[in-house]
């Protein structure tokens, strides 16, 4: 699904954003976006959040729902 794959792009963009948070205490959303509390920022971590719950769901749909082969072993 479409949806799915926008979603593990935002996930990933979260990931890399947590990472140099960490790694470097650079929070590039806020940089590119005008400060934490900016609007725009405040809109992507929503959006990441949002992601990240949707790709939950990914855990728990079997293989027909999201139209992979099954997994043999």
């Amino acid at each position: 699904m479409v949806i799915d794959k926008i979603a593990l792009v935002l996930v990933i963009i979260g990931a890399l954003n947590w990472g140099g948070i960490g790694l470097f205490g650079f929070d590039t959303v806020a940089f590119f976006f005008g400060g934490q509390a900016a609007l725009l920022s405040r809109v992507i971590y929503t959006l990441v959040g949002l992601a990240g719950l949707w790709c939950v769901t990914l855990l728990f749909r079997s293989d027909e729902e999201t139209g992979h082969a099954p997994h043999t072993a």
